[in-house]
């Protein structure tokens, strides 16, 4: 499992960023990736979650980037 408290300042506006690029809903993102449209929106919205990687990776592989281009940069 991630904390995505270390670095909730960064990763949120990349991945709304990330997802308005590609023209993508929440719930577009989310069919597209199977994660929840609670999960992003919680992400995007810079609320304390902690989530796994494997997550991280479903939308990354959704938005066609990498993980590290929207979390861990």
């Amino acid at each position: 499992m991630y904390n995505m408290l270390n670095r909730k300042d960064d990763y949120m506006n990349k991945l709304k960023h990330f997802r308005e690029e590609r023209k993508m809903t929440q719930t577009e993102l989310s069919k597209k990736s199977g994660v929840s449209r609670t999960i992003i929106s919680l992400l995007e919205n810079q609320k304390e979650i902690i989530t796994t990687t494997g997550t991280l990776k479903k939308i990354a592989n959704a938005l066609d980037c990498k993980v590290s281009e929207i979390f861990y940069s």
